[in-house]
């Protein structure tokens, strides 16, 4: 098993490094998305943006600040050196550094006295046959700066990067904490994409439990229900998160910034609203597909029986005559057994057309 799933044995080896380490040491857990981890910095406030990128830790530590905000956007999260230089540099809580660089956490909220962090899953349809991909995606939004740490470049965010290029962007204007919003509203937007994949696979997969039912469906079946259910688990927890810092009062949002939150939150409820549907769908699917399986089964055995029914005169004939009497009707006559042949085909013609005329030989019944 562990063959078939080397990303799992690589993520056991480094929880196994963890056991009797002291909370907070910066080890990380999960696969390697990417060679070198890399830093993109974007400064900015109502007068406009400046973009760069960072190396290395060196560079970071000697790293001033010329505008009012900066979002920092890790990509990478194997470089324990690395984000302990980051949270060097900001003041984050050894525990929230733990939390980044293990990979596997489920979405949930932290509150420090200085920032709050946040963990989401960044869910994507993975290659053909490899269900739904989820990575890690973590947010530490302070009253100045907003951090964020992805597993690897998805181009998710591309559109907020543009937006922050453009000239007199009023996304320049606000903090961080509406920053934090616009990242948190496409992530729920893309849980949307993910619904419509969802569905539109469950509604193939009926239409093939109904007409061509076989072993490869039911496999194809199970692997969309194991996919609804991990966006689901990135989902409900969301739902709950969102509601917690809209209704809140943190001075790392304000007032203005939780109301679009609220938006945010509505989004969540309704993605889950359309996974319950989704997976009733598929628990629907799943006795469609038994049924056309049960039904399948019964023509065959219909069709066998009809078979075997038809049969039955020509067997009883031959039995008949087969017997080792020295007397038997038409045993001394040269056409006798074309007589015994016509029997056996009357018979079998007049059962035939017994069977058609009750149904028993028409697949639509």
């Amino acid at each position: 098993m562990n063959e078939k799933h080397p990303g799992r044995r690589r993520r056991g080896k480094a929880i196994n490094r963890k056991l009797g380490v002291p909370a907070g040491t910066p080890i990380h857990v999960g696969e390697r998305r990417t060679d070198q981890a890399r830093i993109s910095v974007f400064e900015y406030d109502s007068h406009g943006c400046d973009e760069y990128s960072l190396t290395s830790a060196s560079e970071l530590r000697a790293h001033r600040r010329a505008r009012d905000h900066l979002w920092l956007n890790v990509h990478g999260l194997h470089d324990p050196a690395l984000l302990t230089a980051i949270g060097e540099h900001f003041g984050l809580h050894p525990l929230t550094l733990e939390d980044v660089l293990n990979t596997s956490q489920r979405p949930k909220l932290e509150e420090y006295p200085s920032y709050l962090f946040l963990v989401l899953r960044l869910l994507d349809v993975a290659d053909a046959g490899q269900g739904i991909g989820s990575d890690q995606f973590g947010l530490v939004i302070g009253r100045d700066f907003l951090l964020s740490f992805q597993e690897y470049a998805r181009g998710a965010f591309e559109p907020v990067r543009e937006r922050l290029r453009a000239p007199k962007s009023t996304l320049c204007a606000r903090g961080p904490d509406y920053l934090a919003y616009t990242l948190l509203d496409i992530v729920v937007d893309r849980y949307f994409l993910l619904v419509d994949h969802l569905s539109e696979q469950a509604e193939a997969l009926e239409e093939e439990a109904m007409t061509r039912p076989s072993p490869a469906l039911l496999v194809r079946i199970n692997r969309c229900k194991r996919d609804t259910l991990t966006v689901r688990r990135a989902v409900w927890p969301l739902r709950e998160l969102v509601g917690t810092l809209q209704r809140g009062d943190r001075a790392n949002f304000s007032a203005e910034t939780r109301l679009y939150l609220r938006d945010v939150q509505d989004h969540s409820i309704h993605v889950l609203e359309s996974l319950d549907g989704v997976r009733d769908q598929l628990g629907d699917l799943l006795e469609i597909y038994l049924s056309s399986v049960s039904n399948r089964l019964n023509v065959e055995v219909r069709v066998l029986t009809v078979l075997s029914v038809l049969f039955l005169p020509a067997t009883l004939i031959a039995g008949i005559w087969g017997m080792n009497f020295d007397r038997m009707p038409l045993t001394g006559e040269n056409e006798g057994f074309w007589w015994v042949i016509g029997i056996m085909v009357v018979c079998a013609t007049a059962m035939a057309g017994l069977f058609w005329r009750h149904r028993l030989l028409r697949q639509s019944d």
